[in-house]
């Protein structure tokens, strides 16, 4: 067997046969560190106000530790994403859920505003290494006819583990503190650290590619696992095997899909991080008591997990180039009712609702496009690049919030401002020239 039939039967076996038990704990593996990372982000915003008030920041003091994990973040997509390519799956999990405990571990003893932004960096390091890995993973154990569906349907668990710390900040926050939710979120890293020792595998097309020690053997019982016949010998390694470059990305096959999903994660990640930091902040402001103001948060997480296993679905059936700019230009017209409608807490709670339903649900739907632009031997450079330089807007757009309301620019204002990235999003995603999203 020749290097190249090897890699073509181990694509086959994953794209034309059903799922196996095996390869759907692995997706469901994926949905649950997902959900860890829902927890590792969302719990700064849930406990902004008490961490402002212990040491006495201001709003743009406050945007900066949102953007400081934001910026650990890009620079994990950028650095560590794509070390996945080079090292392995496996590895990258590893290392990027033991970067995310260090820091939720370490915000627990943490003595000053420093100290904060430095573990808040650590931890987005290691969010940004495996986000856009678990996508890689995923789409690795699937089938062609699943392949979408998983890749967006994991997306849903990140605003699960939002909805799950808004609860439990919710009940334990004025009983133990802001420290205590920290060290709860680093334990749960933990459990999520030793659980990929355990029962995350490397991918066949990996272990196929670069044979590291025992490959054959590695590949045989990842086989077996998934009810297929095992390989009788590995063909001789290529000896003209490159490293996958961020140059692969700009070939003429790639270089506009690349530059259109640059963009427009670029432009969602400006909103949608935008939302997520300060959405809670601004209910409790608004005068809402602790709880109700914790709710508006798990309603936007609530309509983002409904709209995630939507976006599945609707991918699914219909392509993400139809069915992402469907949802932001909804989530378009909402934003602008929410920015200039008088509202009472029940019709806040809904338009909430609906902004995370069809913002977060309709962004996410970049993963499996980038999944699908880019092939299994470059997959984890082209997406950890794409949401590595979009979280450039992730970074900014907490930021400039914070400077805004300082400023005493209107809240209407300032939503209908950060509205408007949502349309540009939606013409990159619509417009993106890869043949393999047709």
């Amino acid at each position: 067997m020749t290097y190249e039939a090897l890699q073509f039967k181990l694509k086959n076996l994953i794209d034309n046969n059903p799922m196996s038990v095996y390869q759907v704990v692995i997706v469901v593996l994926c949905f649950i560190l997902n959900m860890n990372d829902g927890i590792d982000v969302l719990v700064v915003s849930f406990t902004a106000t008490d961490i402002k008030n212990t040491f006495g920041l201001n709003a743009t003091e406050l945007g900066t530790i949102f953007s400081a994990g934001l910026s650990g973040m890009t620079l994990g997509c950028l650095f560590i994403a794509p070390l996945g390519d080079k090292i392995g799956r496996r590895k990258l999990f590893l290392i990027s859920v033991a970067l995310i405990t260090i820091g939720m571990l370490g915000i627990y003893i943490v003595t000053n505003y420093g100290q904060i932004l430095v573990c808040r960096f650590i931890t987005g390091l290691g969010i940004g290494g495996i986000l856009p890995t678990m996508a890689t993973a995923t789409a690795e154990f699937s089938n062609n006819k699943t392949r979408d569906f998983n890749v967006g349907l994991i997306q849903g668990g990140w605003p699960l583990g939002a909805i799950l710390t808004g609860f439990f900040v919710n009940w334990a926050l004025p009983i133990y503190g802001w420290r205590y939710i920290f060290l709860a979120a680093g334990l749960v890293s933990l459990a999520m650290l030793i659980a990929v020792y355990f029962f995350m595998p490397e991918s066949l097309v990996f272990l196929g590619k670069k044979q590291p020690k025992n490959a054959q053997e590695q590949i045989n019982n990842l086989l077996a696992r998934m009810k297929q016949a095992g390989i009788e010998s590995l063909p001789p390694k290529p000896s003209d095997d490159p490293s996958v470059s961020f140059k692969d990305l700009f070939l003429p096959e790639y270089k506009m899909a690349t530059l259109k999903l640059w963009l427009g994660v670029f432009f969602g990640f400006l909103t949608l991080y935008t939302l997520m930091s300060w959405v809670p902040n601004i209910a409790k402001e608004a005068g809402l008591p602790t709880d109700k103001a914790t709710y508006v948060g798990i309603a936007l997480n609530l309509g983002a997990f409904l709209g995630v296993v939507a976006m599945g679905a609707g991918v699914n059936r219909f392509g993400a180039k139809k069915v992402l700019p469907t949802f932001l230009l909804i989530a378009f017209g909402i934003m602008l009712s929410y920015a200039n409608l008088s509202l009472n807490f029940s019709l806040m709670f809904i338009l909430i609702f609906g902004i995370g339903f069809f913002v977060q649900g309709g962004f996410n739907a970049f993963f499996p496009m980038a999944a699908r632009v880019y092939p299994s031997a470059m997959r984890s450079t082209g997406v950890g690049l794409t949401f590595g330089v979009g979280r450039f807007g992730a970074i900014l757009g907490p930021q400039i919030f914070g400077i805004f309301k300082d400023s005493g620019m209107p809240i209407s204002t300032i939503f209908t401002l950060f509205s408007l990235p949502l349309l540009l999003a939606a013409y990159m995603a619509f417009t993106n020239p890869s043949k393999n999203l047709d």
